[in-house]
């Protein structure tokens, strides 16, 4: 889907902003070169730098949690809760186990449109690889293709995929590839 910043107006950071962050902070998690991770963290600070937002991971015992929050809480290096008049204004993204089911149908429809752009532009065999990680993600996690981990991705690779999806033939064969296409949908 291609980002706009005029997804929703009255938000003080674009969904689409945040959609991003979120994928180059998990990428940069999983990234097995140090470069490759430093790469991403640059890529999502320019990202929210030009909405006047910086990012942090809060690791505590519910898992790690990216928290978006504005340049000017930052002062002298510190974030001071008590002197932040509206707190609402971050957002946090959960990095640790399944996202919101209640927010099932909403990443049901985005993973579907990305299905339908992957068959569109690459066929049926693609499509029909693509169509068996989106029930994946939606029914497992509830998140958005786009935003599995190398491990989700393995998972579904190795246990999913060949236990439930039926493959055929040709969808083995072009199965990693299918998943790249998806990612690379995700990004047009």
């Amino acid at each position: 889907m291609p980002e706009s910043d005029t997804d929703d107006a009255d938000a003080e950071l674009p969904e689409s902003t945040v959609e991003r962050a979120e994928r180059l902070t998990r990428l940069a998690r999983d990234a097995v070169d140090d470069s490759e991770a430093e790469a991403y963290r640059d890529e999502r600070a320019d990202l929210l730098a030009d909405h006047g937002f910086r990012a942090r991971i809060r690791d505590d015992d519910t898992g790690a949690t990216l928290v978006l929050y504005p340049e000017e809480w930052k002062e002298d290096g510190t974030i001071r809760p008590e002197r932040i008049e509206d707190t609402g204004r971050a957002v946090e993204i959960s990095l640790s186990g399944p996202g919101d089911p209640d927010e099932w149908d909403e990443v049901d429809e985005h993973n579907r449109g990305l299905v339908a752009q992957v068959r569109e532009a690459h066929g049926d065999v693609h499509g029909d690889n693509a169509s068996a990680f989106a029930d994946f993600m939606s029914n497992h996690y509830a998140r958005p293709m786009d935003s599995a981990t190398s491990g989700e991705v393995e998972e579904f690779l190795g246990e999913y995929f060949p236990r439930n999806a039926w493959p055929s033939k040709e969808q083995r064969a072009v199965v990693r590839e299918s998943i790249d296409l998806v990612f690379e949908a995700a990004d047009e």
